[in-house]
């Protein structure tokens, strides 16, 4: 049963959809805010990787299955990388200005995901054949911050960022698809109010992130066993 606040929502209009999608909004980005400040996974900030954990909604939508959305979520995100590295490189011997160069690769990434939904559709994957364009422009659009990365930082850093931002929408995907956690979102709303305030004490968090244990290990083992001299 639904809670008077879904009710009144959906009387005027609302599909229960997009206010169970809204409310998701804080919880999921709660758990991207957990990995950076606690363990220590970077991504493509916060903005993608929760555009991301949205477009495998949508996949999951169209495939209809749990798994289907993390199956060909995780290939159209890995072409998506693959086909706009290749084409930057391509690309390099034209000497094309910043933008210019970032809309062509993004040109070409769009053809060629159509050919990979074409070619689903001719192999009878038909939940990647039939998955929204909605799915497929969030997912085009990471070749803009992956190009951008790159140009930056290199290409070993874009990668890693690409597969710490998979990593985070995976879990994000996975916890945002859990029936207990859309049900309790559609029948007590106000739940939302708990991400937003553990949110806000990970605003807080002053200690070592869970990497930085093992990055600095040596150094604490050292400073460990100074202190016991």
């Amino acid at each position: 049963m639904n809670s008077s606040f879904i009710a009144f929502a959906t009387h005027y209009g609302v599909p229960l959809e997009t206010i169970t999608l809204i409310l998701m909004l804080p919880v999921v980005v709660m758990i991207i805010a957990f990995f950076r400040q606690v363990i220590g996974i970077k991504a493509f900030g916060i903005y993608t990787p929760a555009l991301i954990i949205f477009a495998f909604l949508g996949i999951k939508s169209g495939s209809g299955s749990f798994w289907g959305g993390i199956k060909y979520g995780t290939a159209i995100f890995v072409s998506v990388i693959i086909i706009g590295t290749l084409a930057r490189i391509f690309l390099r011997q034209f000497r094309l200005l910043y933008l210019p160069r970032v809309a062509t690769v993004i040109s070409i990434v769009a053809l060629s995901t159509l050919v990979i939904l074409i070619i689903g559709g001719i192999f009878q994957r038909t939940g990647l054949a039939s998955v929204s364009i909605f799915p497929i422009l969030i997912m085009i659009t990471l070749v803009e911050k992956f190009v951008a990365v790159q140009i930056e930082k290199g290409s070993k850093s874009a990668i890693i960022l690409s597969a710490e931002t998979l990593i985070i929408s995976i879990v994000g995907y996975s916890v945002a698809s859990w029936g207990r956690l859309i049900e309790s979102l559609q029948n007590y709303p106000w739940v939302v109010f708990i991400a937003i305030g553990i949110t806000v004490l990970l605003g807080k968090w002053t200690g070592l992130r869970l990497s930085e244990y093992f990055r600095f290990k040596e150094i604490m083992k050292n400073d460990y066993l100074d202190q016991k001299k």
